[in-house]
């Protein structure tokens, strides 16, 4: 019990200083609403330079911890004024890319100025040890924790108790509402940076207190995710939760470090709390953001680069013939650096899900095979597809937790999972080959010799040819129906469910891919070597350095990853700088880091997407862009299914949104449903689609129950829908999201497009819809460029798209006038009428309702309060006095309605 006791007092001060990291994450968010990845650096650079100013300058302690908390703090404020100012109409995503590069610049920064060294430093905290009976412990553990009290103490009452902190709690639930009572929220973003940088600065300064009186780069960097785990016990709002979790996490990885002789265990334990509060329990961290983020652009869907094929034949043979040795040994790092990267392209670009752990997928690649080669003797072309199929088994693994998570949430998860990854397996002795690592025998490929020291330049042309391959893959997966689906995925999650396409499927799909592409990319990357020495080579901030080359090149491009891996360590670039320049190789990561954060200010969508865009302009110059529509205009009819609601009860918490609704949708019928804002018209589309759940009562399609069906099922049997802000998907072109909607559902695709894609004709029904929503002349163009009311066209046009037999419509006519309303009601009309398909119409434009509808449901706080034909509802006099009034009752009587 003393053990246990001493090992608990022990872990209170680690604890105390992962909640200082924890609620300066937690201050910064809610200034800013930016989860600062850099957070962790920040501490870094806290700590080197009280070390710079006791150790090398000679000033006293209290001085220099004060100076370095100031400095920290006019860190933090010059990335608010400098970089997340001018990113805030950018993604989360894209912000949390951007904490990524400060990350990477600082700690490039501290690694060149020390040369990675460990130093031995003096500490800023009494040590003298504390007898409490039979335990003993030093000073410094009570003095971080009673520090951690005092700052968690002060936070409480400044945010609760003062104007000030109630401004910051203003600004982390509405910025504008806060804005509009008088704070200006670029004035409270820069004061918590501020402040979370002076936290960042003292748990720095005060952590060489805790690990033996040295500093290494690398521990402080890790702690922020710890600080992440205990941020999130927190509900990034309560400092006292995040306290408590910080404390919590420290005595437990104190704890393991006695009673759990398993290497990697200890620093696992915050990557445990993570997946438990976003996983598990369901909780995510509240990530901000608006309707005018804007993801990093995708490359338009081109044919396949074959030629690229061919360019990788002739670099292979001069590799093989030509080039000397340190110019292939450049060439594969390059190369495999950039089949990584494509990876992220697979899952970030297309997939828009936010991976920090692709680097740690290659390294598992890397180790079945590597393993396989050295203990078991396999041949090297076996051992690579094993190894590669083993990266995909744990990068299904990986996706796992997109289902539940994304965006912010999955970066946290991913890079949790990759840490984890380092520290239970590359960097187990046990299972690594201890400091010898895993020796690797000279290779062969089918006969021929390979091995990167004899044959440097076959070695080279495979990594040049199998990059080409991987490239056309993936070009032509953005060419298929399977990109179509990510992008689809990753533009708006509930517009693609309501087409059918399966997001679990699309998001486990890339990350699949990915895993795959990873895998190969880390066993050629591991293979250049004679032994893999995985805990060096597999570092698990490589996968940031990684994103950051995808980034600079080109997050949605196929071309990007070549841009990008120009910079990779002992690549291309490396080689190039240093035979004029001498060694620079050192400086890369921390140009990587500057260019990345120039990029996302000046040309977000990376060195390819600007390249491609101005190629794209004098193309369009000298050959004028547009296709002719083409195709058949009988699109005939759909599969006649009656839509049957009943009983259908929605509530959330103690409000009953629907209460016991009836409704049947026949074939060739428009039902229109009228009701005030509140009545709960949406929430009955909610739940009909699946989107409202739970929802009690019975929905049937053609007689067959679908209540049970998810989203993307119910789409698939013949029940689509609208949406009231319409969600399109607006990376893709028009064309592309009426392909989207129309394209079969068939799982092979996803294999079978990664070599022969699918063209992009559109098929009759699809053809006839463009012609009906006149968007002949927009086909082409991406919807983001779109007027609204060709918008709203393209929402219409792309539910007709998916072949429904029944039509769920959410205001359709919002925003249009009375001739563009007007036509819309014949056109559904003649949807109705001409091809069979059943209308549940919801509109706020009475007489449009009236004219097009056969029966009409009012409904009121959820119940339905009248339901018959127009003529019925007008002259209904309880529904004329509530909601219709004189005015909407002589438009109707004017009108000519449909019976």
């Amino acid at each position: 019990m003393t053990v246990f006791a001493q090992f608990g007092l022990l872990g209170l001060g680690s604890g105390a200083l992962i909640a200082l990291l924890g609620i300066g994450l937690v201050l910064v968010y809610r200034g800013s609403g930016t989860i600062n990845f850099a957070q962790g650096s920040f501490a870094l650079l806290g700590a080197y330079v009280v070390h710079e100013l006791r150790d090398n300058q000679g000033m006293p302690a209290v001085p220099a911890v004060a100076i370095a908390a100031i400095m920290l703090a006019a860190v933090g404020v010059l990335v608010q004024i400098l970089l997340m100012r001018p990113l805030r109409a950018r993604s989360p995503l894209v912000r949390v890319i951007a904490t990524l590069g400060v990350l990477s610049v600082i700690q490039q920064s501290v690694t060149i100025r020390y040369t990675g060294q460990q130093l031995s430093v003096a500490t800023t905290l009494p040590e003298e040890p504390v007898h409490l009976g039979s335990v003993i412990v030093g000073q410094q553990s009570f003095w971080l924790t009673g520090i951690a009290v005092a700052v968690t103490a002060g936070l409480t009452v400044l945010s609760s108790r003062t104007r000030l902190g109630l401004a910051v709690s203003a600004a982390a639930a509405n910025q504008r509402a806060a804005a509009a009572l008088g704070f200006s929220p670029d004035a409270l973003a820069c004061g918590t940076w501020a402040l979370g940088g002076a936290l960042a600065g003292l748990a720095g300064a005060f952590f060489p207190s805790l690990t033996g009186d040295y500093l290494s780069v690398n521990a402080l960097a890790f702690t922020i995710i710890a600080a992440l785990a205990a941020a999130l016990l927190g509900g990034f709002r309560s400092y006292p939760l995040v306290l408590v979790g910080g404390l919590l996490i420290g005595v437990i990885q104190s704890e393991c470090t006695h009673y759990v002789r398993t290497t990697g265990v200890p620093d696992s334990v915050p990557f445990l709390v993570i997946v438990l509060v976003l996983v598990v329990r369901g909780q995510g961290l509240p990530v901000r953001g608006s309707t005018a983020d804007r993801l990093p652009a995708v490359s338009a869907a081109a044919r396949s680069p074959l030629y690229a094929l061919g360019l990788a034949a002739g670099l292979a043979v001069l590799a093989a013939a030509v080039l000397p040795t340190d110019w292939n040994v450049a060439l594969v790092s390059s190369m495999s650096a950039a089949m990584i990267a494509l990876s992220v392209v697979v899952v970030t670009g297309y997939a828009g899900q936010l991976s920090l752990a692709q680097f740690a997928l290659g390294g598992v690649g890397a180790f079945a095979a590597g393993r396989l080669v050295s203990n078991h003797g396999w041949p090297f072309e076996a051992a690579v597809p094993l190894g590669v199929a083993t990266a995909v088994a744990v990068g299904f693994g990986f996706g796992l937790p997109a289902l539940r998570t994304r965006g912010v949430n999955l970066a946290v998860v991913t890079l949790g999972l990759g840490f984890a990854s380092w520290s239970l397996l590359f960097n187990s002795t046990d299972f690594t080959g201890r400091n010898r690592g895993t020796p690797l025998s000279p290779q062969t490929l089918l006969g021929i010799p390979i091995d990167p020291v004899l044959h440097p330049g076959s070695y080279a042309a495979l990594c040049v040819v199998s990059l080409a391959v991987v490239a056309v893959a993936v070009a032509n997966l953005r060419r298929g129906r399977s990109g179509r689906r990510l992008l689809a995925v990753r533009a708006n999650e509930r517009a693609a469910a309501s087409l059918g396409i399966s997001v679990i499927q699309s998001k486990l799909y890339a990350f699949s891919l990915g895993a795959a592409i990873a895998g190969l990319g880390g066993i050629l990357y591991a293979f250049s070597f004679s032994a893999i020495q995985y805990t060096t080579l597999f570092d698990p901030f490589t996968s940031i350095t990684i994103l950051t080359l995808a980034v600079i090149g080109g997050i949605g491009y196929v071309s990007g990853p070549l841009y990008g891996s120009t910079i990779a360590a002992a690549g291309l670039g490396a080689l190039l700088l240093s035979k004029a320049f001498g060694s620079v190789e050192e400086y890369l990561p921390l140009v990587g880091g500057v260019l990345l954060l120039l990029l996302l200010l000046s040309a977000p969508d990376g060195l390819a997407g600007r390249n491609i865009a101005v190629a794209r302009q004098l193309r369009h110059r000298i050959v004028p862009s547009g296709r002719a529509l083409g195709g058949p205009r009988d699109a005939g009819t759909v599969p006649a299914r009656a839509l049957e609601i009943r009983n259908v009860t929605v509530r959330f918490g103690g409000v009953v949104a629907l209460d016991n609704v009836d409704l049947t949708v026949p074939p060739a019928t428009v039902i229109g449903i009228l009701g005030p804002n509140g009545a709960g018209k949406t929430t009955l589309i909610d739940a009909v689609t699946g989107y409202a759940q739970p929802a009690a009562g019975s929905v049937s399609l053609g007689g067959r129950d679908i209540g049970t069906l998810s989203p993307h099922l119910r789409a698939r049997e013949g029940l689509c829908r609208s949406f009231q802000s319409l969600e399109l998907f607006d990376d893709m072109t028009v064309r592309e999201n009426l392909l989207a909607a129309a394209d079969p559902h068939d799982r092979r695709a996803w294999l079978r497009d990664l070599v022969r894609p699918g063209g992009d004709q559109l098929p009759a029904g699809v053809v006839r819809a463009v012609r009906d929503m006149g968007l002949e002349d927009v086909l082409d163009v991406k919807a983001e460029s779109l007027s609204y009311g060709q918008r709203r066209s393209v929402a219409i046009a792309r539910s007709l798209a998916a072949g429904p037999s029944v039509l769920l419509l959410d205001e359709p006519a919002a925003g249009l006038d009375q001739d563009e309303s007007r036509a819309l009601g014949e056109l559904l009309r003649r949807l109705a009428d001409e091809r069979g398909i059943g209308v549940l119409l919801i509109e706020h434009d009475v007489a449009m309702v009236m004219r097009t509808a056969d029966r009409v449901l009012v409904l009121e706080s959820g119940r339905q309060i009248a339901q018959g034909t127009p003529s019925e509802i007008r002259s209904d006099p309880v529904v004329a006095a509530a909601y219709l009034g004189s005015r909407a009752t002589h438009e109707t009587t004017s009108a000519a309605p449909h019976n």
